[in-house]
């Protein structure tokens, strides 16, 4: 299992939003300055904490590093942080208008029960955002798959499928089920967040393939920038409103 808390200070240095992502986030139907925001698993607190510049509305942050904790309380901002875990929201029943997380949700062991506590924390027709990789992503991704294929398999074997996600969600009663999928392209001229392992699945394979890759992307990049593409995929879900729920 990786420690979170010792890979925080590269997340702080090298993790950034995506923008796309954010611009989806903020377009949530009915969000405004008197929403309550909740991101579970935020590390550094990049993404809920630039909604909250955004709205101007109260927003909270959960994540079992203290470390990641650490550095995002560092940057500012009136957000609440609290250590905590996805499968157990300690938080009031009814209260968000939105929950999401953005590459959390393989690391979330007992997804059944985070979509029934993120259920039970959004007040009725709240929606959950799940911002994941499909399969298709994680072998596209570019340049992580290019220059280390071993990653692939990696990554294939903890991210759940976008159709399993489907139906643990509506195992919880989330409705409403939409998928979009955004992509950034743009040119890479430095790999040091590679060289750093700033992204998770680099620590996931060989120390040999790891060297191979990074090898390969210096002697690229040595003639011209890497084409690259950063892409996500969106699930959302609404809880039912207490009319509709009464009905079932």
């Amino acid at each position: 299992m990786l420690d979170y808390n010792a890979l925080a200070t590269e997340y702080a240095q090298h993790r950034q939003i995506h923008p796309l992502v954010l611009q989806r986030l903020l377009a949530t139907p009915g969000l405004d300055a008197k929403s309550h925001i909740l991101e579970v698993g935020c590390g550094t607190g990049n993404y809920i904490r630039t909604i909250a510049q955004a709205l101007g509305c109260a927003c909270w942050g959960i994540d079992p590093s203290e470390q990641m904790l650490a550095q995002a309380k560092g940057c500012g901002g009136a957000i609440s942080y609290e250590v905590g875990r996805a499968e157990s929201l300690n938080t009031p029943s009814g209260f968000f208008d939105l929950v999401f997380s953005v590459d959390v949700i393989h690391h979330v062991t007992r997804r059944a029960d985070y979509f029934n506590s993120a259920w039970r924390a959004l007040k009725p027709g709240g929606q959950i955002s799940t911002v994941t990789d499909s399969e298709w992503i994680i072998r596209n991704r570019q340049p992580l798959s290019e220059f280390f294929p071993a990653t692939v398999d990696a990554e294939l074997r903890r991210y759940p499928s976008i159709s399993m996600l489907r139906v643990e969600m509506a195992g919880a009663g989330f409705t409403q089920h939409c998928e979009e999928t955004v992509e950034l392209t743009y040119a890479l001229t430095d790999c040091a967040a590679y060289r750093a392992k700033a992204y998770s699945a680099l620590h996931l394979i060989s120390q040999q393939e790891f060297d191979n890759g990074i090898a390969h992307m210096e002697r690229d990049l040595q003639h011209s920038p890497i084409a690259c593409a950063s892409r996500y995929a969106l699930l959302w879900g609404c809880r039912l409103s207490l009319r509709r729920l009464h009905a079932r």
